[in-house]
């Protein structure tokens, strides 16, 4: 099993502070450092304030050499999907060839409000979002020296020169997720080489896995073509003292956080609880570490839990 850190800097982190999260989950081991694309906090007041997720991406991919940097997930409502292509070669050239790309439709409306950005309704995000995908990939796996044109219903591109290729080949891993029962796994066996489940209960996992495997076959991908992941809640402690500490410190309830989360125990809890969602075919495990000051959870994990798995 794959661990890889994802942060939401939008509920409150600097540019310096995701800095240090990545350096220290490079250091430790983990294959990825992944960030949320928000512009407003969820709950409290998100000081110092929002920081962009490319323009993050860009400059830790110049502060770190091995890592995987990628978004959980990009918003197809922020940024046209032609500049988006250049940001994320750039971002991938920039990086020797360490970018991920998740992507997904959008869903907070507040954040769009606060800062004039359009929020059609979810059948046109949906399909903005399929046009995106359409674009970006189109874009990049235009050979060299050809032209790349696209006429939908919500974006045209003309005589554009689909420049500049990433430095992955095709172009960056793709991620797409979400518990939509039909659009979603036919847009994932299209498009995605990773699927992946935010916060939901094994049972939902394995149903939602089932139906993108059941889509990759539909169109004639190779079943290992596809990496499956989730992403949970991280608090772990050495004992329920440390286990209430972190829990208070994120403003949640240990016992809830129990409920929902495999990533919420001791490490010998940890392991226990994921060994039915390995059954379930997760194969790599996205750890949501909303206090970013607190380093020493990333080290326990990575001595207590990944060494184990």
């Amino acid at each position: 099993m794959d661990f890889r850190v994802f942060v939401e800097p939008q509920q409150g982190a600097s540019y310096t502070d995701q800095l240090v999260v990545a350096r220290t989950a490079e250091a430790l081991g983990y294959s990825g450092f992944f960030r949320s694309d928000h512009y407003v906090a969820m709950s409290g007041d998100g000081m110092p304030g929002p920081t962009d997720s490319w323009v993050t991406l860009g400059a830790l991919a110049r502060e770190t050499s091995s890592i995987r940097l990628g978004t959980l997930v990009t918003s197809a409502t922020f940024r046209h999907p032609g500049p988006l292509a250049v940001s994320i070669a750039q971002v991938d050239a920039m990086s020797g060839g360490r970018v991920e790309v998740g992507i997904g439709t959008g869903w907070f409306e507040r954040e769009h409000q606060a800062y004039g950005i359009p929020f059609p309704p979810p059948s046109e995000r949906f399909a903005r979002l399929t046009e995106q995908l359409e674009i970006v990939t189109g874009l990049w796996n235009t050979p060299p020296s050809q032209t790349f044109d696209y006429a939908g219903t919500h974006y045209a591109l003309c005589d554009c020169p689909a420049l500049p290729k990433p430095v992955q080949r095709p172009h960056p891993p793709i991620i797409i997720g979400g518990l939509g029962t039909r659009r979603t796994p036919a847009l994932a066996a299209t498009f995605a080489d990773e699927f992946n489940v935010p916060f939901a209960r094994l049972d939902t996992v394995a149903a939602q896995y089932q139906r993108v495997a059941d889509a990759v076959d539909s169109v004639g991908r190779s079943p290992d073509s596809m990496t499956y992941s989730a992403a949970f809640v991280l608090c772990a402690g050495r004992d329920d003292a440390e286990l209430t500490r972190r829990a208070a410190a994120i403003g949640r309830e240990l016992a809830e956080m129990r409920s929902n989360s495999p990533l919420v125990g001791t490490p010998a809890e940890i392991v226990e609880r994921l060994g039915p969602f390995a059954a379930a075919g997760v194969e790599r495990v996205y750890l949501q570490l909303l206090d970013l000051a607190d380093l020493d959870h990333l080290e326990l994990f990575a001595a207590e839990v990944i060494r184990q798995l």
